[in-house]
């Protein structure tokens, strides 16, 4: 379990992420590497509404992500209604009567013995190793759905408890801050990571596909996209669009998820066999620069003040504002600000930007604009 220092280190963690310019699904990776400091689970999983319409999954643990498409099948749907008092996947129903952390006992609607037999336990939870499961609903102060946290652990885990419980509760405003989507903060401040390209017939074959492309189609449709098994209905549709040459122009969908934002534009391509007999369709994905940065900063030996002091001068904020920021003042923002220099190795901000690019963070060199006055004086959540 984890210890009384690296839990007040952790809620301090998510503090900060209440503060920065950027909520919303792509903070789910830092938000959770921070939890693990608050309750400890052995995986977890976010799921959230997506523009589709359909339930969004994004897995903490890569290898779990194989059981998102079985899950997703009718048979499966049908065994999690009968051992569930109700299914994840009916989640506007969730935000109605859940409230507050579910532990097992109040999520199952049928012995343990029962539920282990279930197609769900066993094509679901039992790969992933999961024997408890803890659950958390978040809302936005006005009572939408944000989207819902599932906590799981092994077998030779303690179970979760009503302290857990508690202790999630106690954060639970906190974490539907950091998770509330809010698109244009995300759009104003996003950067191109990726893009890829595919080429396909007009109806639809896959005829030829880039490795960035095979890496970003995953990332934007999860468990829809398998290759060999057909092109995700996102992309079904930019093709219908196409080919009735509706709406006026090249078609584009818009996809957001954990891993940021997906552009997908299809074009007509002249193929070997003529013109019209092929189509282009261009994959971007954008991501917030904050979020890259913090998730960043966490993997490195600093502590909490330091990384969050870091996060700051990165935007290239003045001292007061940080100061404002952090609940302390101008002078020791100051004092702070030389120990994180000394501790890596460096001379001034300019040397910061210059270690965050080489690192890989994905920060600019130059330092980024300081108008961030909005939320100066926003406090952080209890």
């Amino acid at each position: 379990m984890p210890s009384p220092s690296s839990t007040g280190q952790a809620i301090a963690r998510l503090q900060h992420m209440t503060r920065m310019e950027v909520s919303g699904p792509s903070m789910i990776r830092p938000l959770l590497q921070a939890l693990h400091g608050v309750i400890g689970f052995d995986s977890s999983a976010y799921m959230h509404p997506a523009d589709t319409g359909e339930l969004a999954v994004h897995m903490e643990v890569p290898t779990d992500q194989a059981v998102v498409a079985d899950y997703f099948d009718p048979r499966i749907l049908r065994s999690e209604r009968q051992v569930l008092v109700r299914s994840s996947r009916d989640f506007d129903e969730a935000v109605r009567y859940e409230q507050g952390p579910q532990l097992l006992g109040q999520l199952v609607r049928v012995p343990m013995s029962e539920l282990e037999r279930s197609d769900f336990y066993n094509v679901v939870m039992r790969p992933m190793g999961a024997t408890d499961c803890m659950s958390l609903v978040l809302r936005t102060p006005r009572g939408q759905g944000i989207g819902a946290l599932k906590f799981y652990r092994e077998a030779g885990s303690p179970a979760f408890g009503p302290d857990e419980a508690a202790a999630l509760s106690r954060l639970e405003p906190c974490l539907a801050r950091i998770l509330q989507d809010d698109a244009q903060a995300s759009a104003n401040d996003s950067e191109v990571h990726s893009q890829g390209m595919l080429i396909t017939t007009p109806q639809g074959r896959l005829l030829w596909l880039s490795p960035e492309a095979e890496a970003l189609l995953p990332l934007a449709f999860g468990w829809r996209w398998r290759r060999g098994a057909g092109l995700p209905q996102e992309l079904q549709e930019l093709l219908q669009h196409m080919r009735a040459q509706q709406p006026i122009g090249l078609p584009t969908r818009e996809v957001r998820t954990v891993h940021g934002d997906f552009s997908v534009r299809a074009a007509p391509m002249k193929a070997a066999t003529g013109m019209g007999q092929a189509v282009g369709i261009h994959i971007m994905q954008r991501v917030p620069r904050e979020a890259r940065l913090q998730a960043f900063l966490q993997t490195q030996s600093l502590s909490q003040r330091q990384q969050e002091l870091a996060y700051w001068l990165a935007l290239d904020l003045p001292e007061s504002q940080i100061a404002v920021r952090m609940h302390i003042s101008a002078n020791t923002v100051v004092y702070h600000r030389r120990q994180l220099y000394n501790s890596l190795g460096l001379q001034d901000r300019g040397e910061l930007m210059r270690w965050l690019s080489a690192q890989g963070s994905g920060w600019p060199t130059e330092s980024a604009p300081a108008a961030l006055q909005q939320n100066a004086g926003q406090q952080a959540c209890g």
